[in-house]
């Protein structure tokens, strides 16, 4: 999914005169740092819109011929430096009017609000005006104030780089059946102690694995219908942690993507996996015990056949040994660490020759 960043023009892309009109060429100035950090920002995924109100655009006091060349001069200055806009969309109306187009208003958002491959919550809206946030609550986007002497505001163009391109990795599921009420938290970008409450003791150890072998910050609350079995809260555990992933990762750009193998005494597993974004599960290994504590063995590729199936995984999990409670640790731990890999951000390129992942 592509994260979209909507930027006024005057005041936000370039310098406003004091007539609030840039209709000569000798008026563009172009905001501090704004192509610096729209390079970090394209770089991170962001494709860019221009939102723009311009007062009577094509009237005898605001000509069109007169906004189309400095107008056109900038959009070319941009794309000699890496920036291209995906839209440039200019509402023409007068204050007066009360047009649904003109901002706040959201009337010309109305292709974008239907286009299912937008990554919502990362996108976000620039401007100088509290016109320019009341938009992106419209929008139910985030808002990016500029600071400037005439209207206030609390950000430059640095740090609404730093906070897009550099922003943690983070993700809450909720999901509640009428079996189990389950909560999912990550933070691929912290390493904190695994907070895990499942009321399986055993499951909770394997999920603790996971978050510290993984690298990630992770809290997993679950409550579901143990006095029937273990089933449903483990199931629905691995869809809601598969889900939790998926929406962290985001576009998965610069990501490690793939696997690793493990040892633990005599055991050996091997974690094979690509988040592909198509999920496929595949599971070599045997359990003699019907059980390893309160966890069934038969539940174990069913948790990571749910997660794959939710966080658009592909995983290839083998394991041999005789110790059944270490060959169950294992796969967890060789999963976690293969995530551990994975997750890594190893740059801004996604590793696709597609594309998209």
């Amino acid at each position: 999914m592509t994260p979209i960043l909507f930027v006024d023009r005057d005041g936000t892309l370039i310098e406003e005169p004091a007539d609030f009109q840039i209709d000569a060429y000798e008026k563009i100035r172009f905001v501090r740092n704004v192509i610096p950090a729209m390079l970090r920002l394209r770089d991170a995924g962001y494709q860019f819109v221009i939102v723009s109100n311009q007062d009577g655009l094509g009237s005898d006091s605001y000509p069109q011929a007169s906004f189309d060349g400095p107008n056109d001069l900038m959009l070319q200055i941009f794309a000699s430096q890496g920036i291209v806009f995906r839209d440039v969309l200019i509402d023409p109306s007068w204050p007066a009017d009360n047009s649904p187009n003109r901002k706040p208003g959201i009337g010309m958002m109305l292709p974008y609000l239907q286009d299912r491959s937008i990554d919502w919550a990362r996108s976000a809206m620039v401007g100088d005006r509290p016109t320019d946030i009341q938009f992106a609550d419209n929008m139910k986007i985030r808002g990016f104030q500029l600071r400037t002497a005439q209207f206030g505001g609390d950000w430059d163009w640095d740090g609404i780089a730093h906070e897009l391109a550099d922003a943690p990795r983070r993700a809450v599921v909720q999901r509640d059946t009428r079996e189990t009420q389950i909560r999912v938290a990550v933070d691929l970008d912290r390493a904190a102690a695994s907070q895990v409450d499942t009321g399986l003791p055993f499951f909770d150890h394997m999920l603790d694995q996971i978050g510290r072998h993984g690298g990630f910050a992770l809290e997993v609350q679950a409550r579901g219908d143990l006095h029937i079995d273990e089933h449903h809260t483990i199931e629905d555990t691995g869809l809601a942690l598969g889900q939790a992933l998926r929406e962290a990762l985001g576009d998965k750009r610069g990501i490690g993507r793939y696997g690793f193998t493990l040892p633990m005494d005599e055991t050996l597993a091997s974690a094979a996996l690509d988040f592909s974004g198509r999920p496929y599960f595949v599971f070599e290994g045997v359990f003699k015990r019907e059980r390893v504590g309160d966890m069934p063995t038969e539940l174990v590729p069913h948790f990571f056949r749910s997660l794959c199936d939710a966080a658009g995984l592909n995983l290839n999990l083998k394991v041999e040994g005789d110790n059944d409670h270490h060959k169950v640790e294992a796969c967890f731990k060789a999963l976690a660490r293969a995530l551990r890999q994975a997750i890594r951000r190893q740059g801004t390129e996604l590793p696709s020759t597609k594309g998209a992942l």
